[in-house]
């Protein structure tokens, strides 16, 4: 894939649609010089887009429909090369504002991506990393080019950013995911298992040595073993197809769509319970998962236990708390009043590339982020300085108990 970015767009350029890029390399490098005859005249390349608008925490939307880059100048020999990029008005480019980021991205297959995020987003923190670029956004063009020999295979957090604009990236060690879930066929089985699985077939890391190496590869191979599984079950049911006596089964088919969405969400986080649960037992760190506290709250996991928790007389500040959630959003809120006893809350996430606004949010609402050292890279550094780490969290734990 090759991805380019533009920032810093003043008033009015909505109504406009165009963006104009007076002899810019990096576009040129990325789409070309093309000679076709075009509308309004000069050369002209047009490609098929999906517009994809990523608004707040959960807010998303996308729209199909085409771009056109051409050279406004060209019938002109007399004056240098003006590059334009006109894209059609819909509903991602009615959302758009000032200020806001796009990137473009065009894909292997020509098709271009337009995405809009506004200032100051998670999102747009994560695609500012992914991408490689400027932390800060300025009224200029970056690009870079994500390809096998430059990225090698994407790592979890590159999949997960990825995952979060809908697109697949390549499985890794096909044939030994596709020996592992063999027995299981075309169903998919517990959780517990699949978690077991995961751990299973990767003997060679110790969760007492690298906590936060042991966790990360635990939750991206349960996640790959996952896809594969789901892959093959998706190619088995569509080909027999969504019929109900010859007639198209809509309904059957949007059924199908809504449950695998949930599976997803339900799986991953019950993954990443399951594995940290894993991690604390191979340390020796005595918990409660799901233990119930003030107004019937289920935090994730209370430390020591449910009855030190329950005994006033014991010392609130041996307690911990700790919040487990694979995908964050605006979710983080949840965990706040969980465990009243504990003023300080402890939430672990594999979210990459939280936003500064989120993360300083938590800070004033006395909450600690605990992400795995793997992901430190994809936050900023003042956020670093901050984050908690997971062999942090356990040496934690370890010393209140």
């Amino acid at each position: 894939m090759r991805f380019f970015r533009c920032f810093g767009w003043k008033w009015g350029w909505r109504s406009q649609s165009v963006v104009q890029v007076t002899r810019s390399r990096v576009l040129l490098r990325i789409l070309g010089q093309q000679t076709r005859n075009a509308p309004r005249g000069g050369t002209d390349a047009r490609f098929d887009a999906t517009y994809i608008w990523l608004g707040a925490e959960q807010e998303a939307l996308s729209d199909e429909g085409k771009l056109s880059w051409y050279d406004s100048r060209a019938n002109d020999p007399k004056r240098s090369a003006e590059w334009r990029l006109y894209y059609q008005s819909n509903s991602v480019t009615e959302l758009m504002q000032p200020g806001d980021t796009l990137f473009v991205a065009r894909r292997p297959d020509d098709r271009l991506l337009f995405i809009v995020t506004p200032d100051g987003t998670t999102i747009q923190s994560q695609l500012l990393w992914l991408f490689g670029m400027s932390e800060q956004p300025g009224l200029q063009f970056e690009q870079r080019e994500l390809t096998p020999d430059t990225s090698g295979e994407l790592d979890f957090a590159a999949r997960y950013i990825l995952d979060e604009l809908g697109i697949d990236a390549d499985e890794p060690e096909a044939d030994l995911l596709d020996g592992l879930i063999a027995p299981f066929g075309l169903k998919f089985p517990t959780t517990r298992v699949f978690s077991d699985l995961a751990r299973s077939s990767l003997p060679d890391i110790s969760a007492r040595e690298a906590p936060d190496v042991a966790l990360m590869a635990w939750m991206e191979r349960e996640e790959l073993l996952f896809r594969r599984l789901e892959r093959r079950i998706i190619t088995e049911r569509i080909a027999c197809g969504f019929l109900v006596d010859g007639d198209a089964d809509v309904d059957g088919f949007f059924g199908f769509s809504l449950s695998l969405q949930n599976r997803r969400k339900a799986r991953a986080g019950q993954a990443l319970e399951n594995h940290l649960e894993a991690l604390f037992l191979a340390n020796g760190i005595r918990y409660a998962r799901g233990a119930e506290t003030e107004n019937k709250n289920k935090p994730d996991f209370l430390f020591p236990g449910q009855a030190e928790y329950l005994d006033e007389e014991f010392a609130p500040e041996r307690l911990t708390m700790l919040g487990a959630k694979s995908s964050l959003k605006d979710r983080w809120r949840q965990v706040l009043s969980e465990a009243i006893r504990i003023p300080e809350k402890h939430l672990l996430t594999f979210a990459p590339g939280i936003s500064e606004n989120q993360t300083n949010e938590m800070r004033a609402k006395n909450l600690q982020l605990v992400i795995p050292r793997g992901l430190h890279a994809t936050y900023r550094p003042a956020q670093q300085a901050w984050l908690m780490d997971v062999t942090d969290f356990v040496s934690l734990v370890a010393s209140r108990q």
